[in-house]
């Protein structure tokens, strides 16, 4: 049992080696080396615990995207009012600038989904799993009696997210602030929900 606490305590602190070592680098730079670097290990003891740095990677990828969801997910559901959970859902799901290390990480991994199938399964379950919040916000405020929706409750998810998602690179790119970003997505949420969620 020790020494599986102990594969475990390493996998974790390899883990977050390879985020510092990803978010220095950037994906398509990113060597082995600089993650055992950064965990002050050498290559041949990550690889005694991954495969390759592509495993490694998939699994940092896997976690930051359960980590980013649940946070999520659980500040949607702290209010019983939709008009509140949709507030607090647009504010947990925008960086709150280019220093948010983990909607970077996020960010940073992304392009690999357009090669790796494996990789594109992740995204669209982190996809999935914010669009299914939305969702059921929009569908418990129309029940409430808050929300007039413009569209099905599908599509109007989608498209918040989508929003989100633009607009959360340009976040952080510095290009847009946080406070601006939020801004827009209330006035796309007014527009088709008939609700205000900075009103809330």
């Amino acid at each position: 049992m020790a020494r599986r606490k102990d594969q475990d305590a390493r996998r974790a602190e390899l883990g977050e080696a390879a985020q510092r070592a990803l978010l220095s680098r950037g994906l398509e730079g990113l060597r082995l080396k600089d993650v055992a670097a950064e965990a002050g290990v050498t290559p041949a003891a990550v690889l005694y615990y991954y495969g390759d740095l592509d495993e490694l990677m998939y699994e940092t990828f896997q976690q930051a995207i359960e980590r980013f969801c649940r946070a999520r997910e659980q500040a949607a559901e702290q209010e019983p009012d939709a008009r509140l959970r949709l507030r607090d859902c647009i504010a947990s799901g925008v960086a709150t600038g280019p220093d948010d290390l983990l909607p970077r990480l996020l960010f940073e991994y992304w392009p690999r989904s357009l090669r790796d199938p494996r990789a594109a399964a992740l995204d669209s379950a982190l996809t999935e799993r914010q669009v299914a919040v939305y969702y059921g916000i929009l569908v418990l405020g129309e029940a409430q009696g808050h929300f007039r929706l413009a569209d099905s409750p599908r599509l109007l998810a989608s498209s918040l997210l989508a929003m989100e998602d633009g607009y959360q690179m340009e976040v952080l790119a510095g290009r847009r602030t946080r406070a601006e970003v939020i801004g827009a997505l209330h006035a796309y949420a007014r527009a088709v929900t008939g609700h205000d969620p900075g009103a809330a």
